[in-house]
């Protein structure tokens, strides 16, 4: 009897193990979230898990074009991490993992966070003018199949192979160590390599280059002066950057045309070709990619274009400031840009800050947000709220269309 109760218990036993082993879930290989599309740069909601056990919900800057690890003074301090600080910068060991939707994003191969060193008004600012605390960069990335989706505002993430890509298809070069992605391109029919980055809300050139094709093709629009998408952060050197659009570049299996792009200085290619371990000649950024699902997939060195719409955006359609957004919230103006010749606003000086665009207050926005404000049909009216030493004033301003859009060859031949 003994040995039947003994018999029966290991076999309910037994039920009961493979009925709780069939019960659990099967890991998930990949994942989709919600992404914003702010001033061209995706965002989307991670989960950081806390000492006392509980989550917390951040938003992440998908940036793979940077392989540094990044967080807020804040959200370190609130996961309890020891900071220790220079006088020019901060880090800290990163945290073990964060949670994309239900996937758990392990953090502990990364040497360090690093973290701005910011006054404590502005301790849970990463970089001025974005809504993030912390990035997700290309050492993270490379690990996993990746798919941006622009035109939907999707992001999805998975163990490699979990994706099912779409698209044209080209090859990569990626660097083994960090992630960074070089892809091979054309410009002119000559070769060169230009990095992947959709974290940059512009595109840029090698200065060198740049002046090469400018001087060879005066019909291509110039300008000077970081308006719209090429107002990355406020440089005080984005008031004289140079800007043109590119006739047409072939990048991996895409043929793009009317490429903005931004002259880079020699020092700061040599620093990225460096960083990347080959010769670059400069950066696609996520202003050309906006109508592509962009699928990454590391493993096996390959890039997806899948054209999801095919909607020209107005994206030099803007009031010509040049703005520096601020740790507390408020942007200054930095510059004027010109517009046939002639500075495109009257009334405003370098250090106003401005106020409001219409009736809406702009302190505490992204720069995104404030540069759809001041977006406009050509010859559209803006009104600038501006303060300048303590008083306000209003500036009617006007929406201009810079950098247009080369012309096609009839047009080149009646001119």
């Amino acid at each position: 009897m003994r040995l039947l109760l003994a018999g029966c218990l290991a076999t309910l036993l037994c039920g009961f193990c493979l009925a709780q082993k069939k019960a659990s879930p099967p890991p998930v290989p990949a994942v989709t979230v919600p992404a914003a599309i702010d001033h061209n740069r995706v965002v989307i909601t991670v989960e950081i898990p806390m000492a006392n056990g509980s989550t917390q919900k951040v938003h992440a800057w998908v940036d793979n074009g940077n392989p540094e690890f990044e967080l807020s003074r804040r959200l370190a301090t609130s996961l309890g991490l020891a900071v220790s600080c220079t006088d020019t910068e901060c880090s800290a060991l990163p945290p073990q993992q964060i949670y994309v939707g239900t996937i758990a994003i392990p953090l502990a191969g990364l040497k360090e966070a690093k973290i701005p060193l910011k006054p404590v008004s502005a301790a849970a600012v990463l970089d001025p003018g974005m809504d993030v605390e912390m990035n997700l960069p290309s050492s993270v990335l490379r690990h996993y199949d990746v798919l941006i989706n622009f035109p939907d505002h999707m992001f999805s993430i998975g163990q490699p192979g979990s994706i099912h890509f779409n698209g044209v298809s080209g090859k990569l070069l990626v660097n083994a160590d960090n992630g960074l992605i070089q892809v091979p391109s054309q410009i002119e029919g000559k070769k060169y390599n230009l990095a992947l980055d959709v974290g940059s809300s512009i595109s840029f050139l090698a200065e060198e280059l740049f002046d090469k094709l400018a001087g060879a093709h005066a019909d291509w629009p110039q300008m000077r002066g970081a308006v719209g998408p090429a107002n990355m952060w406020g440089a005080d050197a984005e008031s004289k950057w140079k800007l043109m659009r590119l006739d047409r570049v072939q990048f991996g299996p895409l043929f793009l045309s009317n490429v903005a792009v931004v002259a880079l200085p020699k020092s700061t290619v040599d620093f990225f070709g460096k960083r990347a371990g080959i010769p670059t000649v400069g950066i696609l950024g996520a202003n050309m990619l906006q109508n592509y699902r962009v699928g990454l997939d590391y493993a096996h060195s390959t890039v997806y274009f899948d054209l999801g719409r095919t909607y020209n955006f107005p994206d030099f359609d803007v009031v010509g400031l040049i703005l520096r957004p601020e740790n507390d919230g408020e942007y200054t103006i930095i510059g004027i840009a010109d517009f046939e010749g002639k500075p495109s606003l009257e009334g405003l000086q370098t250090g106003d800050h401005l106020v409001a665009v219409g009736e809406i207050p702009i302190h505490g926005s992204t720069l995104g947000q404030v540069w759809s404000m001041l977006g406009g049909t050509p010859g559209q009216e803006r009104k600038l709220t501006v303060e300048r030493g303590g008083k306000q004033f209003v500036v009617l301003a006007t929406a201009r269309h810079f950098l247009p859009e080369v012309p096609d060859e009839p047009e080149k031949k009646r001119k």
